[in-house]
C-alpha cells in the first residue's frame, strides 16, 4: 500500500493569492475527507502577515476537529515556532510538521535563519510536543537543489535528516522545493539515504516545475519509498522560491500508482471532485495531465 500524504489545503493554497472563505478551505477538506486518504495536512500556525492565506488556522482547525474528528484521518498543521505549537495545542492539534532546509541562503529568505538557527529553534518545540504526546513529521526544503545556492551536496541532506531523527520525528518528508531533482539524483540520492536511514521514515515531496516530478516517484518507488506529499489538482508552490510551481497533482501520483499495480486506498471519483471543488475557487485550470484527461473523458 503506497501512502499519500495530501498537503493540497496548506502547502497547495498558502502561494494562492485569492484569500478563500474558511467555510471554502472546510468544504475542500471534508470533501477530501472522504476519498480515502489517511492524512491531509490542512494548515499553518504562523503570524497572518507571513502567509495570509493561513490566518484563520485557529478557526479551520475548530472545525474540523469538531465534524471531521470521527473519520480517523491525521490532520497535520505546520508550526514554525514555539508561539505556533501552543496555538496548535489551544485547539487540540494532534500531530504537528517541523522544517528546515539544506540551505542557509533559502533558510534566511524564508525564516530569517541559517539552517543550524532552525534547529535551536526547533529543538524545544519538539520537546514540549512530544511532552504533550503528538506525533511530529519533518519538511526539508531544497533538497536537491536550491534557488539561491544551485545542487545541493547529498552531504547537507544527510546532515538536517539526521538532525531530525535526532528530535524524535516520525518521518521525514524531502523536498524538491523548486522542482530541480532529477531520477538519476534522486536515485543516487536515495541509495545513500537508504543506507544511512532505512526508507521506512521517509517520505518524497516533489514539485513538478519541470515535469520531471512522476519520473521522480517513480524512481523513489523503485528505491522502496512508499509514502508521498501530493496536492489535490496539482495546486502550490513557494512562497520563497520563485518560479517552484506546482505540487506534484495527487491525480498523478494516484495513476502511477494504478499503472503499478499500487494501490493508495483513493477514490479517484471523489478526489478529482475535491480538486474541482477548490480548483474552481482559485479560478484556475489544472496542470495535472491525469486529471484534465478525466474530466473530459470520464476514463481512468
Amino acid at each position: 500500500m503506497i501512502r499519500i500524504v495530501e498537503v493540497g489545503p496548506r502547502d497547495g493554497l498558502q502561494n494562492e493569492k485569492t484569500i478563500l472563505t474558511t467555510e471554502d478551505k472546510f468544504e475542500f477538506i471534508r470533501l477530501l475527507s472522504e476519498t480515502g486518504l489517511k492524512a491531509i495536512e490542512i494548515s499553518s500556525f504562523v503570524k497572518a502577515p507571513a502567509i495570509p492565506q493561513m490566518a484563520d488556522a485557529h478557526a479551520l482547525y475548530t472545525r474540523v476537529n469538531k465534524e471531521l474528528k470521527k473519520t480517523g484521518i491525521a490532520f497535520p498543521c505546520l508550526v514554525p515556532n514555539m508561539h505556533g505549537l501552543n496555538d496548535a495545542l489551544s485547539v487540540g492539534v494532534k500531530e504537528i510538521a517541523l522544517f528546515s532546509a539544506t540551505s542557509d541562503s533559502f533558510a534566511k529568505k524564508n525564516v530569517n535563519a541559517t539552517v543550524a538557527e532552525t534547529f535551536d529553534r526547533m529543538r524545544p518545540v519538539a520537546e514540549e510536543a512530544l511532552k504533550q504526546g503528538l506525533k511530529i513529521r519533518a519538511y526539508v526544503s531544497t533538497s536537491y537543489g536550491c534557488p539561491y545556492e544551485g545542487e545541493i551536496a547529498h552531504e547537507k541532506l544527510v546532515k538536517v535528516i539526521s538532525d531530525f531523527m535526532k528530535m524524535g520525528v516520525y518521518e521525514v518528508s524531502i523536498g524538491d522545493t523548486t522542482g530541480v531533482a532529477r531520477p538519476r539524483q534522486v536515485k543516487e540520492s536515495l541509495k545513500i539515504l537508504a543506507g544511512e536511514f532505512g526508507t521506512q521514515k521517509l517520505a518524497m515531496h516533489f514539485h513538478d516545475t519541470r515535469g520531471m516530478a512522476v519520473a521522480n516517484i517513480l524512481t523513489s518507488l523503485e528505491a522502496g519509498i512508499a509514502t508521498f506529499d501530493a496536492s489535490a489538482g496539482g495546486l502550490g508552490g513557494c512562497p520563497y522560491a520563485k518560479g517552484a510551481t506546482g505540487n506534484v497533482a495527487t491525480e498523478d501520483v494516484w495513476y502511477l500508482c494504478k499503472s503499478q499495480g499500487l494501490e493508495t486506498g483513493i477514490d479517484i471519483a471523489k478526489l478529482a471532485a475535491a480538486s474541482s471543488f477548490i480548483l474552481s475557487k482559485v479560478g484556475k485550470d489544472t496542470p495535472s495531465k491525469f486529471l484534465r484527461a478525466y474530466l473530459n473523458t470520464g476514463l481512468s
